[in-house]
This record gives structure tokens, C-alpha cells and sequence, in this order.
């Protein structure tokens, strides 16, 4: 099958989008990204370029803006309806317009309006957003600037005609490059950095090695996932950054109010964790769509995502303590599962349940993952073995809002540890599963590391217990009031992305008061600055207000897929 080359898609349709540039600034545990994309109108006429893209689920998004030559126009946060309307009116009128709003089905795809680019003419467009990192299972912070946006699936009894349209080439055939560069800092020194991609050597700025810089080698071509790996030295210290609130924002508000951010990872002693009851109920759900024949990433050698799922089910199998209880679910269109219910581990049902997992295929067609989770749900726990959830899949689903919502309702009851399988896993879904259920989140992308596993001078202190069996374990950590570093209002808006998360989860399940959530959701995020899924970004750019003559060029700007 011959792919076209350049700036062009597979319908040989030119794409106006012709390079991404992105600079990460990362603090601790907190990375702002800022991403600029360059935008070039080569056709006669003009032009209106859509790009449905992904982003990481839980980042917030907080400022978009314009350059048209010299002139630089900051997009306004409103009301999503009143924002595409006036993105309409612009155009109508002639003006350039710009649209930024984040998907109501998935809170980790957006989509980005350039309306009305005149032939000849460029214009950048600068979105930034904020993300926590997660911590790996090797003690390393992930940072992932996301490429690959797989197409999702839809279940039947959804509408599809309200799921964002994905526009994909082969990777390789990308049609816009990309360069990246990351500025770290944090309280403890960088060891290293690892990456998925080449990277130009880390340098380090202090003699501490607390601050460095890394960046991808020259001409990277943008088609996978970008993931950064970052190893602090003593990864399990506590840490605390404060931030001190808005002078603009009203007193009491969230934006006005200082906040503390504080991260703990905890190392569990050997002697608690070797003295484990062995118990539990251990439940494996394995996705076994069509989409899990694919390969982990464009690479060289790269596995099949179905053979890295039941590799890493394998490894975990064989690491389970003998007396609990266990199942294996394989979903897709349909479901089904090993045993009619958990039974008890031992050598004889270990070696059934290895012999079974050899001959798992991604034969099962969709992915529907809402059914075979309402089954587990509804059966019984076993007593004094807390049932915990281990979910393996690509992500390809478009009900991952009421798949959380779910999830989320049992979580009392149900922890969930959750897999991302291969690049273009959507990390609202990844990550939400392990959020809304106490778990924990892991992204396997073809590098194997799955391993067993105020006055000026206030201080303030926080201590955490947790009780592991018989043993109480304490952690101190004391911290100066007064801010130590200028992270603008960062953490503010980290805060209100999570309140954000969780009233829109409210809203979802809300009858009367629905309505109510809503305009405390809009007066949220429009405090805050942070989009939710009733707000857009839009900008718009007064031109020369001559009507265009005659319909845009409607140009889609395709993700590596």
C-alpha cells in the first residue's frame, strides 16, 4: 500500500498544520506544558483546519492564544455554547476565529478550530495546560506528551453522532514535525531521565543537581507517544510546595485562599510487608477486542498489545499468594471468564488458569467494557479477601464517562489497579479507573519495567498513618508557610481540575439538582481558568470583515495512528 509523503493526508489533501513545538516546565511532581502550534495557509483560498488531538485526562487546560503576524489575540474562557456560536459570527463576518473545547464524551480529547486563515497566511497557536505525574512502579515520575489518538470504540446503544470525529495516517507519515524541551527542578537531585525517543544528553544547571534540561534529539518525527521517565534521588521523601492565592480573587474562594501541595509516596517497611496475611480476591480483566491485534508502537521489534497484556497477566499470576481467590475476564463485544466464580489459588488451578491465558486472542470484536465490570459488580465478595480489579486495555472506548461514573460507585467495595496498553491508551480512562478506586495506574508502551513490586517564618506540618496488619507507620513532614518559588497559581489550578472531575461526575448522576452543578461548574472553571465540559476557549482576530466568498476549505489535521 503506497502512503503520501509531505504536507499532504491520505485524501492528498494538504494539512496547514505544519509544526509542534513544546516546552515543559517541571516542578516536583507538577509539570505546566506549553505547547505552540504553527499553522500555514499554501492554497488559494481560505481556510478552516480542524484537529481532534489528545491530551493527558486529568491535565487542566488554561490558556489558548493567537499570533496572526505581529498581533497576538488571548482567547477568552465561556459558556462551550456561547463560544461556538461566536466562532460561527466570526466567520460569517470574515474574521479569523479560534476554538478550543475538550470533548463531552472523554475529558482526554479537544478539539482545535482555526477558522477562517486567509491563503498565504500563518498563524501560531499557543494552548497550555497542567499535569501531575504519575509515580511508576520503578520509583520513576511519567510525563507523556500524547501523539497516538486511537479511535474510539462505541457501544450500540450510544450515540455516535456525538463522538469527536479522529482523523489518522500511518505513523511515519505524520505531516508535521516536532521539537521538545524540558526545564526539571525539584526538592531532591535528578539522577536521569529515560525516554521512549532520542533525547540530546541531560544537562544539569546547579552543582546539586536539582535543576536540568533535556530535550528530543533533532528531527524527531512525531509519531508516537513522547514519554519521559524522570528518577529523583530519594524518590519516598516527602515534599511540600506552597502557593500563595489570587490578591484579585475573593477571600475564601479557591483561587484566593493559599494552597499546600503535598506528595507522599510512602515505603512500606519489608518487615510489615513480608508479614501480609495472605488474602484476597484478585480479579483480572483482559481486553480482547479487535484493536488489541495491533502493535504496542511503531518501532522496531514492537510486540502485539494482546501479547504484552497476558505477558505482564502471567507475570502477576505467578506472584499471587497461594490461599487467595482469583478470576480471569476476557471482554469485547461480549464477555466471559475462566471460572464460573473466583476459586481458591493453588498449584492445580494456577496451572488451568496458565494453560488458559496461552490461548488468548483479541478475537472478541468491540470494546465494550461496561457489561463484563456490572457482572463482577453484582457478585458476591468473599469474605475477609477485599476483592481488587486488574484491567488491561488499550482504551478505545467512548462511554468512559459512565464507565468511571460506575466504577466510582463501587469503589468502597473494589479497588482497581489499571493497565494501559500500548500508545494512544486514553489516559482519562487509565488513570480514572485507578483514581475512582484507590488503585493504582500503569502505562506499558513497549519498555518493559514491570518488576515486582502565613508569617514570613510559620511552619506548618502534616502526618500520615496508615496501618498495614498490626503495624502503625508514621511519616512527619514539617514545611515552611511562606511560598519558596513563584508557580503562579499552578497548584490552585490543579486543585480546581480535580474539584472540577468529581462535580462533573456529581452532575452526571444528579437528577433535580443537575442544573444547579452546572452553573457551579461554569462559575468554577471560569474563576479558575481551568476548561471543563461546559466551557471553550475562544479568540478571535478582526480582520479586514469582508465576508469570504463561497464555503471554506475544510481541512482536518490527522493524529499518528
Amino acid at each position: 500500500m503506497e502512503h503520501s509523503c509531505g504536507l499532504v493526508t491520505k485524501n492528498k489533501e494538504p494539512v496547514p498544520l505544519k509544526s509542534v513545538e513544546v516546552d515543559v516546565h517541571v516542578q516536583g511532581h507538577v509539570a505546566t506544558v506549553t505547547s505552540t502550534l504553527l499553522y500555514v495557509n499554501g492554497e488559494e483560498r481560505p481556510l478552516e483546519a480542524v484537529f481532534v488531538f489528545p491530551l493527558p485526562g486529568e491535565c487542566a487546560v488554561c490558556h489558548l492564544s493567537a499570533k496572526i503576524g505581529d498581533t497576538e489575540v488571548v482567547a477568552k474562557l465561556q459558556d462551550k455554547q456561547r463560544a461556538r456560536e461566536k466562532y460561527d459570527d466570526a466567520l460569517s463576518s470574515g474574521h479569523q476565529a479560534f476554538l478550543l473545547e475538550e470533548s463531552d464524551q472523554s475529558p482526554d480529547v479537544f478539539q482545535l478550530n482555526v477558522g477562517s486563515l486567509p491563503p498565504g497566511e500563518s498563524a501560531a497557536i499557543t494552548l497550555v495546560y497542567i499535569s501531575e505525574l504519575d509515580m511508576q512502579a520503578d520509583n520513576a515520575l511519567r510525563f507523556c506528551l500524547p501523539a497516538v489518538l486511537n479511535p474510539r470504540y462505541t457501544p450500540q446503544d450510544m450515540d455516535r453522532s456525538q463522538m469527536a470525529t479522529v482523523t489518522s495516517v500511518p505513523a511515519g507519515t505524520v505531516p508535521y514535525t516536532l521539537a521538545l524541551s524540558a526545564n526539571l527542578s525539584s526538592p531532591q537531585p535528578i539522577s536521569k531521565v529515560e525516554s521512549n525517543c532520542d533525547l540530546e544528553p541531560l544537562a544539569y544547571l546547579n552543582p546539586d543537581k536539582t535543576q536540568a534540561t533535556v530535550s528530543l534529539s533533532p528531527g524527531h518525527l512525531f509519531d508516537r507517544d513522547v514519554e519521559l521517565l524522570l528518577y529523583y534521588d530519594d524518590a519516598h521523601k516527602p515534599t511540600a510546595i506552597v502557593e500563595a492565592g489570587l490578591d484579585t480573587a475573593e477571600p475564601g474562594s479557591l483561587m484566593g485562599d493559599p494552597v499546600v501541595m503535598l506528595s507522599l509516596y510512602p515505603e512500606f517497611p519489608a518487615a510489615v510487608t513480608s508479614s501480609r496475611n495472605m488474602s484476597g480476591e484478585f480479579i483480572f480483566v483482559v481486553d480482547r477486542s479487535g484493536s488489541m491485534d495491533y502493535k504496542m508502537h511503531t518501532g522496531k521489534d514492537a510486540k502485539m498489545r494482546i501479547a504484552s497484556a497476558k505477558d505482564t497477566l502471567l507475570l502477576l499470576l505467578k506472584s499471587l499468594p497461594m490461599g487467595c481467590y482469583f478470576n480471569i475476564y476476557g471482554f469485547g463485544s461480549r464477555y466471559e471468564h475462566f471460572f464460573p466464580k473466583s476459586v481458591e489459588y493453588n498449584q492445580k488451578t494456577m496451572d488451568d488458569a496458565l494453560e488458559k491465558v496461552k490461548g488468548i486472542r483479541a478475537d472478541m470484536g468491540g470494546t465494550e467494557i461496561l457489561q463484563p465490570l456490572k457482572h463482577i459488580y453484582s457478585q458476591p465478595c468473599i469474605p475477609s479477601h477485599p476483592r481488587q480489579l486488574f484491567i488491561f486495555t488499550d482504551g478505545e472506548v467512548g462511554n468512559t464517562k459512565e464507565v468511571l461514573d460506575l466504577v466510582k460507585k463501587n469503589g468502597h467495595s473494589h479497588r482497581c489497579f489499571s493497565f494501559g496498553i500500548g500508545q494512544g491508551a486514553s489516559t482519562a480512562l487509565i488513570t480514572g479507573l485507578a483514581k475512582e478506586a484507590s488503585g493504582h495506574a500503569q502505562f506499558l508502551t513497549g519498555t518493559d519495567r514491570m518488576q515486582p513490586k502565613s508569617s514570613e517564618h510559620s511552619e506548618g506540618s502534616v502526618t500520615i498513618q496508615y496501618n498495614m496488619k498490626e503495624d502503625l507507620i508514621e511519616e512527619q513532614l514539617n514545611f515552611c508557610l511562606k511560598p519558596t518559588q513563584d508557580t503562579g497559581v499552578t497548584l490552585h489550578r490543579l486543585g480546581a481540575r480535580a474539584l472540577i472531575r468529581s462535580l462533573e461526575m456529581e452532575e452526571r448522576a444528579a437528577g433535580p439538582e443537575a442544573k444547579a452543578l452546572r452553573e457551579k461548574l461554569l462559575q468554577l472553571s471560569l474563576q479558575s481558568g481551568v476548561s471543563c465540559t461546559h466551557t471553550a476557549f475562544i479568540a478571535i482576530h478582526k480582520g479586514s470583515g469582508q465576508t469570504v466568498q463561497g464555503p471554506l476549505l475544510h481541512r482536518t489535521v490527522p493524529t499518528p495512528g
